[in-house]
Order: C-alpha cells, then sequence, then structure tokens
C-alpha cells in the first residue's frame, strides 16, 4: 500500500530535483558568461602627457592622484607633444592607452583606432616677445624664434601661423628650445620671442606675462584666424586677471586658442574611460580665467571621433553605479548585472520547459509499462491454450506490481489509476478467453 506520507516524500524528492537541475544549468550558463563577459578593468593605466614643465603634465600629475583614490595606478610618460603622444598610442608595442592632444595639429593622419574623450581646456597660443609693440605674426619675420620641439603641436600651429604670413622663410631662424629651457633664453635677450601653448595656469606663462621686458603678443586679426584655422577661437585675457594689485596684465589681450583634447586607444575598458572622464570633470570643471564652470570637459570638433562611452557620458553624466557606489563596488555589480543577464534570459524559458519536463518524467513511469500491457494483448488469440492464458495472467499480475511500487506523485495518480483499468480490461479478456477454452 502507498501512503500519503511516501507520496510527500516521492514529491519533494522530484521538487528538489528539477530545482538542483536549473540550478546547476544556471550556474554553468553564470560561470561560462562570467569567464567570457567584458574582462574587469586593470587596476593600471599609461597615460602619455608632454613636456614635465608644460600643462599636459601638470593636469595628468592631478588626474593620478584623483584615479588612485579608486586604486587605479596611473603611469605618465613626458613627451615632446601632441604628435608623440599620437605615436605612442598608434604604436602597437606600446602599453600607452591615454594621451594629451592639442587641437588643430593636423596628426589625425590614418589613426582609425583611435577616440576622443573630448576637450578639457582652452590652451591659448602665447607669443611672448622682446622689442617694440606688435600686433600680428608678421612683424616677427626675420626675428629669432623658439616654436618648440619637431614632434610638438606648439611647432605645428607656429608653422602654420607664419607660413600664411610669410614670415617662415630666412632671415627667421626657427628654434627647437621650449619650456624652462626657452623661456631662460628670451629673459636673457638671446631669443626674440617664444611660442607657447598652454593654460593660463601654466608656470611658465605665470612667469612670463610679468617678466621686466617682456611683451605679450595681443591679435588684431584673431578672427580672421579662426575663421581660416576652425579649430582656433578667439578668446580675451581681461586686464588685471593674473593680478589685481600690479594689474596685470595692463589691458585686454586678444589671443587665440586651440583646446586641449584627450585622447585614448579604440579598445580603452569603459569604466577606465568613464573614471578618466570623471576625473577631467574634477579637474577641469571650475571656472578658469578664460572659461566659465561647466564649460569642459566637453564634446567639442576633434580630428577625431568622440568614443561610445564620451558621448554618452556628456548626453547622461557618469554612470548609475558609478554616481553612487565606489568604483570598485560599481565594476563589480556591473558585470554581475552583465554576467546575470543570459542566466535570467535561460531561467524565463526553463520556467516552462522545467513543469512540463516533470510532469512527463512522472508520467513516463508509468507510461513505459503501457508497452507490456500491449504486448500481452497482441499475444491474446482465441486458439490460445490454457497454459499459455494462465501464463498472460501473471504476466498482468506482474505488471500491475510493478506499477504500484513506483514513486508516482499525488498529482499523477490519476494516471496510475486509469492504467490499472486498462489492466483490469486486459484481464478480464484473458479469463473470459480461459473460461471458453476450459
Amino acid at each position: 500500500m502507498i501512503t500519503r506520507k511516501k507520496f510527500k516524500g516521492i514529491s519533494r524528492r522530484d521538487l528538489w530535483l528539477t530545482i538542483t537541475t536549473v540550478v546547476l544549468i544556471a550556474l554553468a550558463v553564470f560561470v561560462f558568461a562570467f569567464r567570457f563577459v567584458e574582462p574587469a578593468p586593470p587596476n593600471s593605466i599609461v597615460i602619455s602627457t608632454g613636456a614635465v614643465d608644460g600643462g599636459y603634465h601638470m593636469f595628468a600629475l592631478r588626474y593620478r592622484e584623483i584615479l588612485a583614490r579608486d586604486g587605479v595606478r596611473v603611469e605618465l610618460r613626458p613627451s615632446a607633444g601632441s604628435q608623440e603622444n599620437v605615436s605612442r598610442l598608434l604604436d602597437e608595442k606600446s602599453d600607452v592607452e591615454v594621451g594629451f592632444l592639442q587641437g588643430g595639429s593636423a596628426f589625425s593622419t590614418n589613426a582609425p583606432d583611435l577616440v576622443s574623450l573630448g576637450s578639457l581646456y582652452y590652451e591659448p597660443l602665447w607669443v611672448f616677445y622682446r622689442g617694440p609693440e606688435i600686433h600680428d605674426f608678421g612683424a616677427l619675420q626675420g626675428r629669432k624664434l623658439a616654436i618648440g620641439p619637431e614632434e610638438s603641436g606648439t611647432r605645428a600651429l607656429a608653422l602654420q601661423l607664419l607660413a600664411v604670413n610669410a614670415a617662415v622663410m630666412p632671415p627667421t631662424m626657427l628654434l627647437p628650445d621650449s619650456g624652462q629651457q626657452a623661456a631662460d633664453l628670451l629673459l636673457q635677450g638671446r631669443l626674440d620671442a617664444l611660442f607657447l601653448v598652454g593654460p593660463p595656469e601654466s608656470p611658465l606663462v605665470e612667469q612670463l606675462i610679468s617678466a621686466p621686458g617682456i611683451r605679450l603678443l595681443s591679435l588684431d586679426r584673431a578672427d580672421a584666424y579662426t575663421r581660416r584655422f576652425p579649430s582656433l577661437t578667439r578668446l580675451t585675457l581681461p586686464q588685471g586677471v593674473f593680478d589685481f594689485v600690479k594689474n596685470v596684465p595692463a589691458r585686454d589681450v586678444t589671443l587665440i586658442s586651440p583646446t586641449a583634447n584627450l585622447l585614448a586607444v579604440d579598445g580603452l575598458h569603459p569604466a577606465l574611460a568613464y573614471l578618466l572622464m570623471r576625473a577631467a570633470t574634477e579637474v577641469h570643471g571650475g571656472a578658469g580665467l578664460l572659461h566659465k564652470a561647466g564649460e569642459f570637459p566637453a564634446p567639442l570638433n576633434s580630428e577625431f571621433p568622440l568614443s561610445a562611452e564620451a558621448t554618452r557620458y556628456y548626453k547622461s553624466g557618469p554612470p548609475f553605479l558609478q554616481r553612487y557606489l565606489p568604483y570598485w563596488a560599481a565594476v563589480l555589480v556591473d558585470r554581475l548585472w552583465l554576467t546575470l543577464l543570459p542566466v535570467v534570459a535561460l531561467l524565463v524559458p526553463l520556467g516552462r520547459i522545467v513543469p512540463a519536463a516533470w510532469r512527463w518524467r512522472a508520467r513516463s513511469r508509468i507510461y513505459r509499462r503501457y508497452a507490456k500491457l500491449k504486448e500481452v494483448e497482441l499475444n491474446l488469440d482465441e486458439q490460445s491454450p490454457a497454459e499459455k492464458l494462465t501464463e498472460l495472467l501473471t504476466q498482468l499480475d506482474q505488471i500491475e506490481s510493478a506499477v504500484n511500487r513506483l514513486n508516482t506523485p499525488l498529482a499523477y495518480t490519476d494516471n496510475l489509476y486509469a492504467f490499472r483499468q486498462n489492466v483490469n480490461l486486459v484481464r478480464q479478456r484473458v479469463r473470459d478467453q480461459l473460461a471458453g477454452a476450459k
């Protein structure tokens, strides 16, 4: 006799078997997805900056401090300037993933694998010079000029502006000096002019803006240059903005300025890209001498396409998780979420398949016995001897006994009773034929 207690045990065992199967399948999918989903971001990054005493390196030092708070180590690689930064990013053997670029440097040729993370700030062209006051680049013809090293954006821009003014050919002397070395030469009177591209916070700009005997070029035709070179913007350096007491500068100065841009390899991990843009917002998001608060960083025109992460960042801000969780926790939750998506996608059809499979498993225990019952029925004919009919009755008893011992859940006992009725039907036919044979 099959008791209710036994039926409960059977159902519980089948239930746990079903749950275990689903859990194992889901776990296997989770492990597979976690292994092949986008890997965790590295805990270090290499940035190609610029001259050690330049604006790029100065800001990169602040990036390094900010990223260190989230456990990301930043290695800074000084360089000769924008062109070398781009070359490093394009070099497959290089480990540099991020670099600074001066807007309008024209170094974007054959660089399809680089993307922009946005423009960071205005970095005006500062032309400090000695001698009588001048108001355009043409007046520098025939003088000794320091325009920066070969791979710098400063030199590229200086050559463009001098060339359109026919001031690039001899007797003009173009020297590769830059940074503090060039500033010292100008202060010593061994240079006539120094071209410098950088933010107003640059130590060299602050040093030269108030140096005795040194003037800052204010352009009368700034609008014309911005029309000719779209990457340039006309800016006004207000009177007295550097020093109110000493009134430095003594009058408004009209400058032209490219933007400083942050470039990255196209394969930069998205989490690191967002972290860098958050750092850029912290460093450059406030008001400056030449821009208002919130004006930078920005998705301004660039020779390079804006990355997908930058597009989303400037449209919607940081990812939701990074707004409220520490960086490491946001990355972990994001990876787990991406990993759970295929598991959830699998569980939805499993929610339909598993109950059906469980029903089939419960019923198949009984249905498999129908083959033997059918075999008994096929062996039954009108001319069967009494011995054979008695043997068929024995087989029916064995089939019924085997079915009665099956572990069948209570929900499917109707199949059990239906099978017993069919056994009884066949048994009755055998008995009727056996009675006729006697």
